[in-house]
Order: C-alpha cells, then sequence, then structure tokens
C-alpha cells in the first residue's frame, strides 16, 4: 500500500475515532431525560388507552376489630421517597408527607402525569429512605454552600450518563466513600445535617401514626453496594419512636455485624429494633453466606447476632423473587416466577444466582448450621414488601405498575425489550402481611418478631398456617377452627420440638383476594436434613375445581383457567375463593430436622407489561412472560427432633 494510502486510512480512522469520542462525551454528559423529553413523553402517555383493560373497583378503608384470633394487616416495609438520592435523580420529588398520604389511598401522578392509586388503603407501612446521603438535601439548601458542593447539587437535579456511572464507581468502593462528605467538607456541618433528615423522618412518622387505623414505624435502609448493581442491603425498623440519635449508614458501620453492634449499644429500652435483608437474588450469594462482604467468615457470635436481631427476610419485591430458582435442587417451576438471572458458573461470579442466594437455600443452610454450631440463625420469616422509589407504598397491583423510578415511563418506555438497562425484568413489588389481634406499634411489631407474618407477591390472599399432632381432622367442621388451632397447635413462624414418632398434621386455609383472581391451589414446600444431608420437596396439597393430586408426582393437573390479552380480564369459571385442608406428612420420621412453609397460587392473571402493551395497542415483548401467577409465602414452621 502506497504511503498516501496510509495517511488517508489513518486520517480517516482518527476522524472516526474523533467523532465517536465526541458522540459519547455529549451522550454522556447530556440530561438523562432534557425539558423537552418529558414534554415529549408526558404527551405521549396522553394518548393511552388507560381504559381499555380490566378496570378496578376502589375500596375504601375498612376498620378491623380486636379478635383474639388475630386479623391480618397488609403493609409496606420498604419504600423510598425523595429523601432517598436515587429516588430523587430519578425524578421523585414527592416527600414523607406524600408518601404516606399515598399509602393512606390518596393519587398522585408520576412526571408524566400518569396516575397512581392503590385500590384499597394500606394497614401499615413504613418509609426506608437510603441513611448513606441523609443530609443531602438539606445541603443543597445551604445558603454557605461550596461551588464544589453546588456542582454536585445541580446534577441531582438533572443527572447524567456520567453522573451515574461516577456514582457506580464511588458506591462500591471499600472502605465505603461518602460523596456528601467530600461536597459538603465540614464534619459538623455534615452531623447537623444528617440528624436534621433523620429528625423529619421521625417526626412524619409520629404524626401518620393512627392506632387502630393505620400503623407507621420509624425505618431507614443500610446499603452497601455490590459490584454490577448487586446488594446486600437491610431495612432498619424500630418498634417505636425511641430510637438512636442517628441511623446507622454504610459508613458509620461497614458490615451487617457492625450495624447490629452499633443498633445494640445505642437502642436502648424502651428502643427495639429488627434488620430486614432483601434482595437474595441480586445477592451474588452474600444473602446467606458465611462470611461478610469483606469475605471475613461469620464466627459463632456473628450468627448470634444475626440470630437475634434478624426474624425476618423480605423475599418479593420489584426486582423480583427471592424464594427459590431451580439452579440448586428446586424442581417446582413456581421458582421461575419474576426470575430473570442465570446460574452462576463460578464461586465469585456476579450477576447471577449463587447457591447462598435465595432464600429457600438459607432455609435449607440454616438446618446445617444448626447440626454444626448447634443452633438455627437462619430461622427467619417472610415477607413481601414493593422497595418502589416511587413514593407509592403498596402499589402492587399489575395494572397500576408505572415503574420503580419515575424516569421509567410513560407505557412505551417501560415495555421496551433489548435496552441495556431494559425495565422488563422488574415488576410492582410485593405486600407484607401480619396476624396480629390489633393494629398498632407494638403489636404488629411483636408478631413480627414471633414470624407470624408472610409474604405476597402483591395480591391481598388471606393465608393460615398452623401445625398439630393431634385432633386435627376436626377443625374442618369446628365452629372456630382458628380458636382451636391457637388453644391445640402451633402458627406460621413456630419452631416445635418433636422427638416421637408422631406425624405433623397442617391446617392451612388461604381466601382470595376479592380484587384478584379465583385461588388456584395450596402448596406446602418441606426441606430437611437426615442423615447429614439435605433434601427438599413440594407438595401440592389441595387443588381447586376438585383437580385429584398425583401422589407419585404430588402433583394436580394445571388449571385450565385462561386470561382475555385483549383486556386483561381473568377467568372466573375454574379457581376457588377459599381453600381449606388438613394435610399429614406420611414421610416424616423423628430423626429429621424440618422446616415446612404454605404456598398460595391464584390463578393466571396479565403482568404488567401486558397491560402497558395493551394501553399502546403493541403486542408483548417476546422474550418475557405475558401472564404471572400472584402469590402468599407463609413464615416456615421448624420441626426439631432434639
Amino acid at each position: 500500500m502506497r504511503k498516501i494510502h496510509w495517511i488517508i486510512l489513518l486520517s480517516t480512522l482518527g476522524f472516526l475515532i474523533l467523532i465517536g469520542s465526541l458522540y459519547l462525551y455529549n451522550l454522556y454528559n447530556v440530561p438523562v431525560l432534557s425539558k423537552e423529553d418529558i414534554q415529549k413523553l408526558s404527551e405521549e402517555a396522553k394518548e393511552q388507552r388507560e381504559n381499555i383493560t380490566k378496570q378496578t373497583v376502589f375500596e375504601p378503608f375498612e376498620f378491623k376489630k380486636p379478635s383474639k384470633n388475630k386479623n391480618v394487616y397488609f403493609g409496606d416495609l420498604h419504600v423510598h421517597s425523595s429523601l432517598s438520592f436515587d429516588s430523587y435523580i430519578f425524578g421523585n420529588r414527592y416527600g414523607l408527607e406524600e408518601t404516606y398520604n399515598f399509602a393512606k389511598g390518596e393519587p398522585m401522578q408520576n412526571m408524566f402525569g400518569e396516575t397512581m392509586q392503590i385500590s384499597r388503603p394500606l394497614d401499615f407501612a413504613a418509609v426506608t429512605d437510603h441513611a448513606e446521603t441523609f443530609g443531602l438535601q438539606e445541603s443543597c439548601a445551604d445558603p454557605e454552600i461550596t461551588d464544589e458542593s453546588r456542582l454536585t447539587c445541580e446534577r441531582l437535579e438533572s443527572p447524567s450518563y456520567r453522573f451515574f456511572i461516577g456514582l457506580r464507581d464511588t458506591s462500591v468502593a471499600r472502605p465505603p466513600v461518602s460523596i456528601m462528605s467530600e461536597a459538603i467538607g465540614d464534619k459538623e456541618k455534615e452531623k447537623r445535617f444528617v440528624r436534621s433528615t433523620w429528625d423529619k423522618i421521625i417526626k412524619a412518622a409520629d404524626l401518620h401514626y393512627e392506632p387502630g387505623k393505620f400503623t407507621t414505624f420509624v425505618a431507614y435502609e443500610y446499603s452497601p453496594t455490590l459490584p454490577d448493581g448487586g446488594y446486600n442491603h437491610r431495612n432498619v425498623i424500630f418498634k417505636n419512636n425511641t430510637v438512636p440519635e442517628k441511623a446507622y449508614s454504610l459508613f458509620d458501620a461497614h458490615t451487617a455485624i457492625d450495624l447490629w453492634k452499633k443498633l445494640i449499644e445505642n437502642c436502648n429500652h424502651p428502643c427495639e429494633f429488627m434488620t430486614i435483608p432483601h434482595n437474595g437474588n441480586r445477592s451474588w450469594g452474600y444473602a446467606f453466606a458465611n462470611h461478610t462482604i469483606d469475605n471475613d467468615k461469620y464466627t459463632i457470635d456473628d450468627w448470634k447476632l444475626r440470630n437475634d436481631n434478624e426474624p425476618l427476610v423480605e423475599i418479593f419485591q420489584d426486582k423480583g423473587s427471592s424464594e427459590c430458582s431451580t439452579f440448586f435442587g428446586s424442581t417446582d417451576e413456581e421458582c421461575d416466577i419474576e426470575q430473570f438471572y442465570p446460574k452462576c458458573k463460578k464461586e465469585n461470579d456476579t450477576l447471577c444466582i449463587q447457591e447462598t442466594s435465595m432464600a429457600r437455600d438459607g432455609l435449607k443452610i440454616g438446618l446445617t448450621l444448626e447440626d454444626e454450631i448447634g443452633f438455627n440463625p437462619l430461622d427467619f420469616g417472610m415477607i413481601g414488601s414493593s422497595d418502589s422509589h416511587n413514593s407509592n407504598p403498596g402499589d402492587t397491583e399489575e395494572w397500576d405498575y408505572r415503574g420503580r423510578t419515575s424516569f421509567v415511563g410513560p407505557s412505551k418506555v417501560r415495555v421496551k425489550d433489548g435496552l441495556l438497562l431494559t425495565q422488563l425484568v422488574n415488576n410492582p413489588g410485593g405486600l407484607a402481611a401480619i396476624w396480629a389481634e390489633e393494629n398498632n406499634r407494638d403489636t404488629l411489631f411483636e408478631a413480627m418478631q414471633k414470624k407470624e407474618v408472610y409474604a405476597t407477591s402483591g395480591t391481598r390472599i388471606k393465608l393460615r398456617f398452623f401445625l398439630n399432632f393431634n385432633g386435627t381432622e376436626e377443625l374442618l367442621n369446628s365452629l372456630d377452627p382458628i380458636a382451636e388451632s391457637y388453644k391445640n397447635g402451633h402458627p406460621m413462624g413456630s419452631t416445635v420440638m418433636n422427638g416421637s414418632m408422631q406425624q405433623p398434621k397442617f391446617y392451612i386455609t388461604a381466601e382470595r383476594d376479592s380484587l384478584s383472581a379465583p385461588l388456584d391451589k395450596i402448596q406446602i414446600i418441606k426441606g430437611w436434613t437426615e442423615n447429614g444431608k439435605i433434601n427438599e420437596v413440594v407438595y401440592d396439597v389441595i387443588c381447586s375445581d376438585d383437580r385429584e393430586i398425583n401422589n407419585r408426582k404430588n402433583k394436580c393437573k394445571e388449571t385450565k383457567a385462561s386470561v382475555n390479552f385483549e383486556n386483561c380480564s381473568f377467568d372466573e369459571n375454574y379457581g376457588s375463593d377459599r381453600l381449606e385442608v388438613i394435610w399429614t406428612d406420611t414421610e416424616y420420621t423423628p430423626d429429621q430436622n424440618t422446616f415446612y412453609y404454605a404456598r398460595a397460587i391464584e390463578n393466571p392473571t396479565c403482568r404488567w407489561s401486558t397491560y402497558d402493551s395493551i394501553r399502546i395497542d403493541e403486542k408483548p415483548a417476546k422474550n418475557y412472560p405475558k401472564i404471572t401467577r400472584e402469590m402468599a409465602w407463609s413464615s416456615p414452621i421448624w420441626i426439631k427432633n432434639k
């Protein structure tokens, strides 16, 4: 090739590199959404066919009288207001007041004008804003703000991709780096700002607390970040308004062990707390691993700290299900609901499911730990919540989903496939259900400590689960089977000693959510250790429409219920309003250490992405499900053989 040709080729290549660099610079430095973008998307939202799908009836608050048989209360223990840094930069401007009012049934609009409203008020809520950036909004309002702080505040109002990338890189540093501390540059001022945010959270929770009607908890989220968007976060929930002087963040406590120690030291009577971890599916295996995120192995004292302070795990929320996966011994197809991550190939892989990621695996690990260290630090109850960053607690119905952050809209954006960060892997989130005699902070918190709670995928199924060894058969004809079950049996969350040959009998009932589809079936999931080996099995224990259970497969035939994809109406010809069953584990032997939990499943309904597709008259994305199976998971019951 002649010299001149090389010169032309290299010049052209250099020009292309320059153009590409300028393009990328522009792409990563312009705002993610400009005012023009928001205006255009708002116009698109107005064109959506909101009334073409099945319409839900809105129901007012219904007072529940205190009951010895206990009422079920539905709520959300994981939601973010604009005080959370990531909520604010993604466009949410609704504060604590609007967040609590939404939980009580008031509507709101997202930044594109789409209306959000829950069909029924919640019974309780906790706003769990990230403690790591408490004080940031106060610092931005400081008249003595530094130039560096002002620049950070301006980026908050109109963030660019470059800003997001910088935050991501900073957030995974170990030891952690506080962007707020660097920007403020004044430790005393930073303490005042952080305390100011914490005071607002405490006061707002007290202001909206209405015993008997609506319970609020003072709370926050502790948020250590893992590489590649992983999570090992925990929500800290306080029983009352006697709380530590500050919310201990990642910068005060580098690991969960440090967090528990800080809280124990500073949460003095009558202060009580619990921590609730979430997103095991995106923990890259840290959720139930035997070491911290710094790879320091847990000691027996560390396991005791977890056992004493972490009675619950959030197994379902808007970033997916963390109940189980089919990669590590589970065979039930329900494990695939709202689960899109592959199996990890190596121990330190990310963006995948490890063997210590999911709740069912955690429960099994707990059984093996009991054999090793003499107690089970992973005998946790299970709840769901939303993790919404839109200030909309409890907005978990598929038809009302408007994205997990304010930037995610309208429908056309949410259902777009092929994006690097597609929203199709998310969902509206779940709810926490608590069985308690009445609705106030003390009784709800104590019920959570006892683990008499359950998780739902957003539906309001009423699920009961009791263990007994004698007299269970008469319950089906009893005038008050619940009272008898409390008197003679053990509710969900219980640990029971049994060294006899008696086979455990379970009484389970599920009542349909009146605003959702009929019930399909109830299952029991059993995990146990025997002769040093860990096992699990899933049983269909009752199926609607008198479908028989194949005893060899422990399953009944699939429901014939269908969904109308023209308007998302569901089939009322199949399924049950209520299911009730007594089930005996005939394969139980007294040398087993076991756990059991119940799972109630609805007939198929439209997934949120199908609702959105209908609104814009497009076909649903091919690589994602058109339907979902709403369900509820009880907390386990454990039977010890020693």
